[in-house]
């Protein structure tokens, strides 16, 4: 819900431990009304620093529409490359709509 109602796109990161409980709800990255620049280091950097042992990646698309774009699979996608170099699971991503949301991990998009 701190994700639907945002006017503009916000990408953000669910901080887990290794039981999978939450440590922090992180809004990392901010962008425009149709696309956020996510950059996979700066995900990393900060998933250490919380001493995170998974992740969940969620973001909001402002037009109402939860489908993933090509471009959210080929972020997800290096993301998810970025965090196996450092041992921290990528469970899910979620793509936040109108009173929807899509899985990644339900699609086997990871």
């Amino acid at each position: 819900s701190k994700l639907r109602d945002q006017p503009h796109e916000v990408f953000a990161v669910l901080m887990l431990d290794s039981q999978y409980r939450l440590i922090k709800f992180r809004p990392m990255f901010y962008g425009t009304i149709d696309s956020a620049s996510v950059y996979p280091r700066v995900l990393v950097q900060q998933a250490l620093k919380d001493n995170a042992a998974a992740v969940i990646l969620a973001h909001n698309h402002p037009s109402g529409i939860a489908e993933p774009s090509q471009a959210d699979k080929h972020i997800t996608g290096a993301i998810v490359n970025a965090f196996k170099l450092m041992d921290i699971k990528v469970l899910d991503h979620f793509v936040i709509g109108d009173g929807e949301a899509v899985s990644f991990a339900q699609r086997g998009l990871i």
